[in-house]
């Protein structure tokens, strides 16, 4: 009895977690100096146990918000979503795809297309022959770079090497040389657009080899822009080195006129930025693996924006030409709400094949270092955010050689951003007026309205807590990519209708 009763009594005190030891012949129970942390327990096929389990654990030991909340600390990452919706997209396009070929006999209509032999020949010859005009570029600053050593060496030996203030007669003398200089800059940049405006309005019938040209045609043009302005300012740091011209240090790797060489020129033609630096961030090396994965994303992206727009887009586009003949403005809303799905599937394709596939895959190639060429514009709260993230190449550029310069010279800055909208509104009209043959305005009227619909969502980033960046981004979606992009291709799509008739052969079986 005595050892059953000893018996029990052990095996209870090691069950409550405790050691036991015998002194002068008595039972004694001595507290283990451990306790139970606060952790969960082993993983699920995590191996050997180390000890007996207790079915104690305190999984439940601090406050934790879900893991998608706003409240959440680390927001976890969403590739798992992003290649859901990428099989889904492929499934759902690969079903039509089948079914046009069960119904037509074909998987899709390249020959239906009105791609005229004319069209092909100007489009190649007028891409290849744009950057011409940075080559112009080049030659007038090669011509003003030698006029300001003359200037320099002429100062020197007339000062016997000490150069002296700027003057009244120095200012004259830099005002003139650089009236000639931005009168030749002025020309041949406007060469650039207005040949290439002629030529794609006037003999250019296919809207996407238009707007190709047009494209190549602006980016040029801001290139030549920011070139042009750029090595104006470093020519009177170099002219006047006592005025207080701050230029970064990083230029001195490069100053002026060191920088006006064929190479120079053609490193910036080739990098993905719109603005001028005589010196940029490089990468040591090229990873020609990570060249070739960007390559195989661009070409795939283009593969799937063709077949959504052939499959999708473009029927739905030509079934909502007779709605909007008659103005059934029921039946224009609901193809609107169809269409806008569809655009922003092709918009969010193309953002991500030009952004981050090709703009990553040319800056490997070419070591361009600094490759913040988008901000998390998605969770934009208000318009002016989105706008100075989504695409900051532009938005570089605008901020260097128009914003900043209309505020320096005495603008307020509501002012400087609403000539910002203007000038961006008519560079947008041109890249979609005129490859499709009608300047309609839609383009340009729909940048100019972003600047009342900033007003309305910038107070909503001012409310406390979440609920006003929530609605400030719902705004966003709705005007910009549900109601405004949708819209503008139902115009310009009906215009040019209107005007030439299909674009596209339809294919009867």
């Amino acid at each position: 009895m005595p050892d059953t009763t000893h018996t029990a009594v052990t095996t209870a005190v090691e069950l409550l977690g405790e050691s036991t030891s015998k002194t002068n012949g008595t039972l004694r129970s001595t507290p283990k100096q451990q306790t139970l942390k606060p952790s969960e327990p082993a993983e699920l096929g995590s191996g050997k146990p180390k000890k007996k389990y207790r079915h104690v654990a305190a999984l439940h030991w601090k406050n934790q918000p879900s893991c998608i909340s706003h409240e959440a600390a680390v927001s976890p990452s969403f590739l798992g979503f992003r290649n859901l919706l990428v099989l889904v997209v492929i499934v759902m396009n690969l079903r039509l795809v089948v079914e046009n070929f069960m119904k037509y006999g074909v998987l899709i209509c390249i020959s239906c297309h009105d791609v005229r032999r004319q069209d092909v020949v100007l489009g190649a010859l007028l891409y290849a022959l744009i950057p011409i005009h940075l080559l112009a570029a080049y030659i007038i600053e090669v011509v003003a770079a030698q006029q300001a050593r003359g200037a320099i060496g002429r100062r020197q030996r007339s000062d016997a090497g000490v150069r002296t203030p700027e003057n009244a007669k120095d200012r004259r003398e830099f005002n003139a040389t650089w009236t000639y200089i931005a009168v030749a800059h002025t020309i041949n940049a406007s060469l650039c657009l207005g040949i290439t405006n002629v030529v794609v309005y006037f003999y250019i019938h296919h809207p996407g080899i238009g707007t190709l040209c047009e494209l190549h045609a602006i980016i040029v043009w801001l290139k030549n822009c920011s070139y042009a302005f750029t090595n104006r300012d470093l020519r009177h740091a170099m002219l006047h080195p006592t005025s207080p011209n701050l230029l970064p240090e990083m230029y001195l790797a490069c100053p002026y006129p060191q920088n006006i060489t064929f190479q120079n020129l053609a490193y910036f033609w080739w990098a993905p930025t719109l603005v001028y630096q005589p010196v940029y961030p490089r990468t040591s090396h090229i990873r020609w693996i990570f060249v070739m994965k960007r390559t195989l994303e661009v070409i795939g992206l283009s593969v799937f924006i063709w077949l959504t727009s052939a499959q999708y887009a473009s029927p739905l586009l030509r079934n909502s030409l007779d709605k909007m003949a008659i103005l059934d403005l029921p039946s224009i809303l609901e193809r609107l709400m169809k269409l806008s799905t569809i655009s922003l599937v092709i918009w969010l394709a193309g953002f991500f094949a030009l952004f981050q596939s090709f703009m990553n895959a040319l800056a490997e190639i070419t070591r361009f270092g600094d490759r913040n060429f988008y901000g998390d514009w998605w969770n934009s709260t208000d318009l002016q955010t989105y706008w100075s993230t989504w695409n900051k190449p532009v938005y570089h550029f605008m901020r260097r050689h128009i914003f900043s310069p209309l505020v320096g010279r005495g603008w307020g800055p509501q002012t400087a951003s609403a000539m910002v909208f203007v000038f961006s509104g008519f560079l947008h009209e041109l890249a979609v007026g005129v490859p499709t043959h009608n300047i309609l305005g839609v383009a340009f009227f729909g940048m100019v309205v972003q600047l009342p619909l900033i007003m309305i969502t910038r107070p909503l980033t001012r409310i406390e807590g979440i609920t006003g960046k929530v609605i400030g981004n719902c705004i966003f979606w709705i005007s910009f990519c549900l109601v405004g992009q949708p819209l503008a291709a139902l115009l310009y799509f009906f215009a040019w209708q209107a005007k030439y008739g299909s674009v596209s052969r339809t294919y009867h079986a």
